[in-house]
């Protein structure tokens, strides 16, 4: 029988990779048989995780390399990629999982600079790196790109209204490149999370009233777990998700 979930002989890149969601898809990946790029800003960090991934490997799976890359800066997601070609020859799937949120509050009070800031790191640079992977991957006829957006992106908010903003632009790009590119059997994707245990949303979690409220209209009525997002994601890279595409996957316990 054939394993459908086996990533041997590709190559990943996922940004944002250090921690959190990122951290636990280069995990899955890496143990499914992928050649992993651990990426993000601070190149100690990047290089500490691939060096947990490989020791946690033992010999299982593929392997994880280090590249650091500031995704707000075109000049580092170029050599991200071209740096993935030099070690490891090609980039089979990339995961854009890299994004940030500098405002809380009114849509009234956000900064030009924080809504630019926004909308460059969350949506600009998953739009460059996908311009970068795309050419190798029609040449190929095939690829898989996907994008860790947000249920953010389906819902309104008052106070992360321009985060959503970029995570359902996300959606779009998604879709977009699903439709231009599906005749070269290139998949694109993109996963929608609720509330995860990340640092990224440790305000909504690390008080336990506040977890409690804001997992109340939750089916399963509790937080999700970083690697409940992974295993969705080796789904879609791999054979087993090889029929879809342009699509948003929504995983929040059934908020």
């Amino acid at each position: 029988m054939e394993n459908l979930f086996d990533l041997s002989g590709k190559v990943a890149v996922i940004t944002g990779s250090t921690k959190g969601i990122g951290r636990a898809i280069a995990e899955q990946m890496a143990l499914h048989g992928a050649d992993v790029v651990v990426s993000s800003r601070k190149e100690d960090a990047c290089k500490e995780v691939a060096d947990a991934i490989e020791a946690d490997l033992d010999g299982r799976g593929g392997s994880a390399t280090p590249i650091p890359c500031h995704i707000g800066h075109k000049e580092q997601v170029e050599r991200l990629i071209n740096e993935t070609r030099a070690k490891l020859g090609k980039v089979d799937i990339l995961v854009c999982n890299a994004a940030v949120n500098p405002f809380y509050g009114s849509m009234m009070d956000i900064p030009d600079s924080a809504f630019e800031k926004i909308l460059d790191s969350n949506v600009q640079s998953n739009h460059w790196l996908s311009q970068l992977v795309i050419p190798e991957m029609v040449a190929r006829k095939d690829g898989v790109i996907l994008i860790v957006s947000s249920i953010g992106g389906l819902n309104g908010s008052a106070v992360l209204g321009t985060y959503g903003i970029s995570k359902a632009a996300d959606m779009a790009l998604a879709r977009n490149i699903a439709t231009e590119f599906g005749p070269h059997n290139i998949r694109a994707n993109a996963l929608a999370p609720g509330l995860v245990r990340t640092d990224f949303a440790r305000a909504l979690w690390e008080d336990p009233e506040t977890l409690k409220n804001a997992t109340a209209n939750s089916n399963l009525r509790r937080i999700g777990e970083p690697e409940e997002i992974a295993g969705a994601a080796v789904f879609l890279a791999s054979k087993a998700g090889s029929f879809m595409t342009g699509q948003t996957v929504v995983i929040d316990g059934g908020r």
